[in-house]
C-alpha cells in the first residue's frame, strides 16, 4: 500500500468535539477560476485548474491588508463553510512553553470583544445545524466550520472575529490548560503519539522538530510559572506576533455568487491586523549523522510488532509535478505479485505493508516503510530488512519506467476528473492547507498528480534510500525488560544500537532468493467511463427482485453523473452467529478470504474499485464500490473465492495470529471505547464478549475452520443493494450469478433459510423508572482515565418521537460540552449524541477523565439535565423555530455523493425500518411541532427525575478512582447488573423490524 502525509500533520484537535477525514485532492485539468486583488489598479487574473465535472466557481482574491483568500460559489450546497489557515504552527513554539501555538488554537474558539459571551461562537454553530473545530501542525493552524446556508452570514462574522479581537481573558487561560492536559492525558498510551515523539526526541536538540509539541499542565502551568513566567502574556505575545494577515489564507465557501461574497469577505475580514510578518522558516535537517544507522528497539503499549524502515530525504513538494515520492511509494508499497510484501506475505512474515512519504516539510522530509510482522516476521527482521533493500537495488537496476509513470499518471488524472464532492468543511479545510505550499493554479491539485515524466528527478530520490542514509524503529513488546532508555514527554522505553552499511549489505547477501520483480500492468485501470441510461429515475432503493435466497434493491444514479457504482451483498448466516465459536470462525474466514484475494484484487483498487468482505455478529458483508467498469468481474472473482474456499494452514496460522493481538488489544482500548463496547454487549441480543472469543481463538486449528466453514453458508439469505452507474437487468444478472453459484448446481454450498431463522435485530427493552448500573474496572491498569457511558432509552422508531428525540440532542449537545467540559474541566472527551441501534432511539452522554470518577461525572450530567430545564421551559418561540429550522436543514441536506447516499438507504435496508422517504416524514412532523410537545416530551422521557425515564449508566472506573465515594444520588430505582448475559436474558426485547422476506415484525 502506498501512503502520503500531509506535511507533518494535525497531530491534535482542539477541543471542539468532532473530527473530519483528511483526504489528498486531486490534480490537473482544463477549467479555471480566477484571481483578483481587491482594492489595487492592477488585477492578476491566475486560472485556477479544476476537474471538468466541478461545475463551481473559484475566485482568488487578495484583501487591502494582503489577506489571500479563494472564494467558492456552489449553488447546489446545503452548507456553507470556511477555513482559516494560519502559517504558524508548534515549530514556533518559545522555548520553555511546549505547546502554546496548539494552546493559543484552543482559546480562540473561547469569545471574541465584539460576541463576549463565553462559547457563544461554538454555540451559534451548533444551533445552526454546523460543526466547527481547528488543528496545530507544525508549520500551520488551520481553523474551521460549517453551518445552514442560511445562517453562514452571522457565523462567518463570529469566525472573523477570531483573527481580529479574540479576548483569551485569565479565566479562561487558567481553564483550557487543564483542557490542554487533559488531551495530553488520554493520548499518554496511544503506540501512535508515543512513536511520533519517539522519533522526534531522536534528531538533533537544536532543531524544533525535536520539540514536544501538544503541551501539558506541566510546560504550560507549572514550570512557566515557576520562571515567573505568565502563560497568558506569552500566549498574547504570541498571537501578536505571528497573527498576521499576510500570513492567513482563508476559504469559503457559499451558495451565492462570486459579487456577492467577495464584497462580504472584504468587509469581514479586512480589519484582520497586517504586521508584514516573514514567515518562519526552518532550515537544515533534523537527523544528523548521529541519528542515523540506527536501530531503535521500541517498547509499545499494544501487542504487536511494527518495522519502520526510515530515510531523511528530499521533500517531494520541490518535484510535485514529477511526484518521485508518489512513483516509488507506489512501487515499494506494491501488493501484486513479485512485489516486496507478495515475498514477505508468502513467507509468512509480514501482514501489511505501507510505503511513501511522511513528516514533510518545505526544508525536510521522510520516505517510511512501515511493516506489520507475524511473530515469524519478528524473527526474522534482518531477512526483511535485507530484501526491502534488494527490492530498492531491483529498482536500480530496472531504471525508471515510462509505462509505470504514464499508469499512474493515468490513474491519479481519472481520479481527480472523477473525484466525489466531499462536505464543504472537508473541501474547505484541505484547500486552505495547500495554499501555503502551492502556486494558486494548482491549489485544487497539490502534489497529488505527477504530471511530468522526469527519470532524472525520480532517480535521484530513489538514491537516498541508502543503506548510510536510514533509521529503524522496530517495536515489539518483546523488548519489554530489555532497554535502557526512556523518552521523557511519554515515557517510551527503548534503546538504540548503530549499525553500519556493510552490515545491511550482509543482510541483503543472507536474505532469502525470492523471486522479486515490477508489477504487471494494471488491467484494471477503466478504460470505459460512459454514464448508462437510467430507464426509470427513482430517488429512493426499489425492491428489484426477491426469491427465496435474496433479495435484490435497486436505486440508480440520478443526482451525482459519475461513472461508478456500490453494490453490497449482505450474508445472513445463522449459523454464524450462534455462538463465540461460531462468530470466530466466521471472522477468520473473511480474513482468510480477503487475504487469497489480495493479490488478484489489489490492481483493482489501485485503479479506484474497492472491495471488502468484513464479519458481522450474524454472517458476513461484501462490499463493493467505485468505478463500474469490471465491478461484475471483481464481484464474480469474490464469489468464486467464497465458494471454493479451503483454508491454508500457513496463512491461518498468521491469521490467528493477528487477530489474537487485535483481541488481546481490546484492554488498551481508551475508557470511553470500553464503556460504548459494554453499552452494545449489555443492550443488542446477539453479541458475545470478546474474551470468550479470545478463549475460543486460543484452541482453534485449521481442521476447525475446514469443518466449520461450510456449515456457516450451509444455510444463507442475502440481502443486496446495488446503486450508481448500474443497470437494472445488469444488477439482476449479478444476483443471478451469485445465486446460481452458490444455491444452484448437483452439490450446492447453500440452501434457504428455514422460516424460523429469518434475520431479526432485538434489543434489550429497558423497565421505566429504572436507572441500571454496571460497573466496571479498565482494563488497563496503568491508564489514569475513568469514563461514563449515560444512555436514556427513549421509544422505537416513529416519525413523531423521533424528531422530539433529535431536537433536544441538538439544542443539549453544546450547552452540555460547554458546562461539562469548558466550565468543569470533567475531561476531553465530553459528547452528547442521538443513539440508534436498530430502530430503538435514546441518547447517551460520553465522558472520559483523568480528574473524576465515574459516579461523580453522573452526577453532574444529572445536575447539568436539571440546569437544562430552565434553558427549554425559557426558551424564547423564535429560538425554538430557528433550532427547528436549523434540524429541517439538516434532514434536507442532499447526498453530496454515491457513496453517502448509499450508506443512508443501507441503514434502512440493514435496520429492517425501510422507511427510504424517512426525511420527508420527519420535516412534516418538524413543522407542526410545538415547543409546549417539545417540552412535554422532554419531561417524560429525559428530564431528572422524570418517572418513566430508562436508564443505563455504564461506568469504567481506573485505579485512582477505585475508592470512589459510592454514595447514591442517582434518580428513581437503581438496580446494579452484576452480569451482563444474565441481564440480558432477564429483559423483555423490543420487536425487530426485520424478520423474514416480508419483514414481518416480530
Amino acid at each position: 500500500m502506498r501512503f502520503s502525509s500531509f506535511g507533518l500533520g494535525p497531530y491534535t484537535c482542539s477541543s471542539h468535539a468532532f473530527s473530519t477525514a483528511k483526504q489528498d485532492s486531486e490534480r490537473r485539468p482544463e477549467q479555471q477560476g480566477t484571481m483578483a486583488v481587491v482594492g489595487k489598479e492592477n488585477v492578476e487574473v491566475v486560472e485556477i485548474t479544476k476537474p471538468r465535472t466541478d461545475t463551481r466557481d473559484y475566485k482568488r482574491i487578495l484583501l487591502p491588508n494582503s489577506l489571500q483568500v479563494l472564494l467558492i460559489s456552489d449553488p447546489d450546497t446545503d452548507k456553507c463553510a470556511a477555513s482559516m489557515s494560519v502559517g504558524v504552527g508548534s515549530f514556533s513554539n518559545p522555548e520553555g512553553l511546549e505547546g502554546l501555538a496548539h494552546f493559543l488554537e484552543h482559546m480562540l474558539f473561547y469569545a471574541s470583544e465584539k460576541y463576549p459571551l463565553e462559547d457563544s461562537y461554538s454555540t451559534y454553530i451548533s444551533a445552526h445545524g454546523g460543526r466547527t473545530n481547528a488543528y496545530t501542525s507544525t508549520q500551520n493552524t488551520n481553523y474551521y466550520f460549517d453551518v445552514n446556508a442560511d445562517c453562514f452570514e452571522e457565523a462567518l462574522d463570529r469566525f472573523a472575529q477570531f483573527f481580529i479581537k479574540p479576548l483569551m481573558s485569565s479565566n479562561a487561560t487558567a481553564r483550557e490548560i487543564k483542557a490542554v492536559d487533559s488531551e495530553y492525558q488520554k493520548n499518554l498510551l496511544s503506540d501512535t503519539r508515543r512513536i511520533n515523539q519517539l522519533k522526534r526526541h531522536l534528531s538533533a536538540e537544536g532543531h524544533p522538530y525535536h520539540k514536544f509539541s501538544t503541551g501539558n499542565w506541566d510546560t504550560l502551568e507549572v514550570k512557566p510559572k515557576a520562571r515567573g513566567v505568565e502563560t497568558r502574556d506569552e500566549l498574547l505575545k504570541f498571537y501578536k506576533e505571528y497573527y498576521s494577515a499576510n500570513l492567513m489564507n482563508l476559504v469559503v465557501y457559499t451558495k451565492e455568487s462570486l459579487d456577492k461574497i467577495e464584497s462580504r469577505v472584504l468587509s469581514k475580514f479586512q480589519e484582520i491586523r497586517n504586521t508584514d510578518r516573514i514567515r518562519p522558516g526552518f532550515p537544515g535537517q533534523p537527523c544528523t549523522s548521529e541519528h542515523l544507522q540506527i536501530i531503535v528497539k521500541v517498547v509499545p503499549i499494544k501487542c504487536g510488532n511494527t518495522l519502520r524502515i526510515i530515510w531523511p530525504v528530499t521533500p517531494g513538494i520541490h518535484h510535485y509535478n514529477e511526484g518521485p515520492d508518489r512513483y516509488l511509494g507506489h512501487l515499494i508499497g506494491h501488493e501484486g505479485e513479485g512485489s516486496l510484501f507478495y515475498i514477505l506475505k508468502k513467507l509468512g512474515w509480514a501482514t501489511s505493508l505501507s510505503a511513501g512519504e511522511s513528516d514533510w516539510t518545505m526544508e525536510f522530509s521522510f520516505f517510511e516503510v512501515v511493516v506489520k510482522l507475524s511473530d515469524a516476521g519478528h524473527e526474522n527482521v534482518e531477512h526483511i530488512i535485507g530484501l526491502l533493500f534488494k527490492y530498492i537495488s531491483l529498482l536500480q537496476q530496472s531504471g525508471v519506467c515510462k509505462w509505470i509513470f504514464d499508469e499512474l499518471s493515468a490513474i491519479r488524472e481519472m481520479t481527480f476528473h472523477y473525484q466525489d464532492k466531499i462536505p464543504p468543511i472537508d473541501y474547505v479545510m484541505k484547500i486552505s492547507s495547500k495554499m501555503h505550499l502551492y502556486p494558486s493554479k494548482d491549489w485544487l491539485i497539490g502534489s497529488s498528480l505527477p504530471s511530468k515524466f522526469s527519470p532524472e528527478v525520480i532517480q535521484s530520490a530513489l538514491n537516498e534510500l541508502t543503506p548510510n542514509n536510514v533509521r529503524i524503529f522496530w517495536e515489539s513488546t518483546n523488548f519489554d525488560g530489555h532497554t535502557e532508555l526512556t523518552e521523557p514527554w511519554y515515557g517510551t522505553a527503548f534503546s538504540v544500537e548503530k549499525i553500519t552499511g556493510s552490515i545491511i549489505q550482509e543482510w541483503m547477501k543472507k536474505a532469502p532468493e525470492e523471486h522479486l520483480h515490477l508489477p504487471s500492468p494494471n488491467v484494471f485501470i477503466p478504460t470505459d467511463l460512459s454514464i448508462k441510461n437510467v430507464k426509470e429515475k427513482v430517488d429512493i432503493p426499489v425492491l428489484l427482485r426477491k426469491s427465496e435466497y435474496s433479495r435484490l434493491w435497486y436505486k440508480p444514479d440520478t443526482l451525482f453523473s459519475t461513472p461508478k457504482a456500490y453494490v453490497k451483498l449482505d450474508f445472513y448466516c445463522p449459523f454464524g452467529g450462534n455462538s463465540p465459536e461460531a462468530n470466530v470462525v466466521t471472522d477468520i474466514s473473511t480474513r482468510l478470504l480477503m487475504d487469497y484475494l489480495n493479490e488478484y484484487a489489489y490492481d483493482a483498487q489501485v485503479a479506484g474499485l474497492y472491495y471488502s468482505i468484513s464479519h458481522k455478529v450474524n454472517g458476513f458483508q461484501v462490499t463493493l464500490t467505485g468505478y463500474s467498469y469490471k465491478l461484475k468481474i471483481l464481484l464474480e472473482m469474490v464469489i468464486e473465492k467464497i465458494s471454493s474456499f479451503e483454508v491454508k494452514s500457513d496463512r491461518f496460522y498468521v491469521i490467528k495470529e493477528m487477530v489474537i493481538k487485535e483481541y488481546e488489544n481490546y484492554k488498551f482500548q481508551q475508557p470511553c471505547q470500553q464503556a460504548m463496547y459494554n453499552c452494545s454487549l449489555l443492550l443488542k441480543e446477539k453479541s458475545w464478549d470478546w474474551t470468550d472469543k479470545l478463549e475460543v481463538l486460543s484452541v482453534l486449528e485449521h481442521e476447525h475452520l475446514t469443518r466449520l466453514y461450510p456449515q456457516i453458508l450451509s444455510r444463507t439469505f442475502i440481502e443486496c443493494y446495488a446503486a450508481g452507474n448500474i443497470e437494472s437487468d445488469e444488477a439482476e444478472l449479478m444476483i443471478q450469478h451469485v445465486e446460481n453459484v452458490l444455491f444452484k448446481g448437483t452439490r450446492p454450498l447453500s440452501h434457504a433459510l428455514f422460516p424460523s431463522q429469518h434475520p431479526t435485530n432485538r434489543v434489550v427493552n429497558l423497565e421505566k423508572g429504572v436507572t441500571y448500573r454496571y460497573t466496571k474496572e479498565g482494563l488497563n491498569p496503568n491508564d489514569e482515565n475513568s469514563a461514563l457511558l449515560l444512555y436514556i432509552q427513549v421509544h422505537q422508531d416513529d416519525f413523531k418521537l423521533n424528531i422530539k428525540l433529535q431536537l433536544v440532542a441538538l439544542i443539549a449537545k453544546q450547552p452540555a460540552f460547554h458546562q461539562l467540559r469548558t466550565v468543569e474541566q470533567l475531561g476531553y472527551i465530553t459528547m452528547l449524541r442521538h443513539r440508534n441501534d436498530s430502530g430503538i432511539r435514546g441518547v447517551q452522554f460520553v465522558i472520559q477523565s483523568t480528574v473524576k470518577g465515574p459516579k461523580h461525572i453522573e452526577s453532574r450530567v444529572q445536575a447539568f439535565l436539571k440546569m437544562f430545564e430552565t434553558t427549554l421551559y425559557e426558551m424564547p418561540d423564535d429560538e425554538f423555530k430557528s433550532n427547528v429550522n436549523a434540524l429541517i436543514a439538516m434532514k434536507l441536506e442532499k447526498h453530496k455523493n454515491l457513496r453517502e447516499e448509499s450508506g443512508y438507504f443501507w441503514r434502512e435496508i440493514q435496520d429492517g425500518t425501510l422507511k427510504f422517504d424517512r426525511k420527508d416524514h420527519e420535516v412534516v412532523a418538524l413543522k407542526q411541532l410545538s415547543k409546549a410537545e417539545l417540552i412535554a416530551f422532554f419531561d417524560e422521557h429525559i428530564k431528572a427525575g422524570a418517572p418513566q425515564k430508562k436508564v443505563l449508566s455504564v461506568q469504567v472506573y481506573s485505579t485512582p478512582h477505585s475508592k470512589e465515594d459510592t454514595g447514591d444520588d442517582s434518580e428513581g430505582k437503581i438496580v446494579n447488573i452484576e452480569d451482563v448475559f444474565s441481564f440480558r436474558r432477564s429483559r423483555p426485547l423490543y420487536g425487530s423490524f426485520k424478520g423474514g422476506i416480508g419483514h414481518m415484525k416480530l
